[in-house]
């Protein structure tokens, strides 16, 4: 019988793994029409991605260097999708 984990996906880069990271907790989403990563500018999310990171690193990556890694993504992710007209 197949069994299933609760393992999370593999991801290649430390920038991938940090987003992926940030969507867990809620930090950022995605653009529904256009695919863009968006800041939802909720403090609380972004502590939880930074817990988070600081419990679950990828193989040879010290937590100092995850929280960073997280840092920067979210210093590099915009509030409002470049795409979408604005309100």
């Amino acid at each position: 019988m197949p069994m299933t984990s609760d393992r999370r996906p593999t991801t290649r880069t430390l920038r991938g793994w940090a987003i992926h990271v940030l969507q867990e907790a809620g930090a950022i989403r995605e653009c529904e029409e256009h695919g863009w990563m968006q800041d939802r500018a909720d403090p609380h999310a972004r502590e939880r991605a930074f817990d988070i990171a600081r419990q679950d690193l990828p193989p040879g990556v010290s937590p100092d260097e995850a929280a960073v890694e997280v840092r920067e993504v979210l210093e590099s992710i915009g509030d409002t999708c470049p795409e979408c007209p604005p309100n």
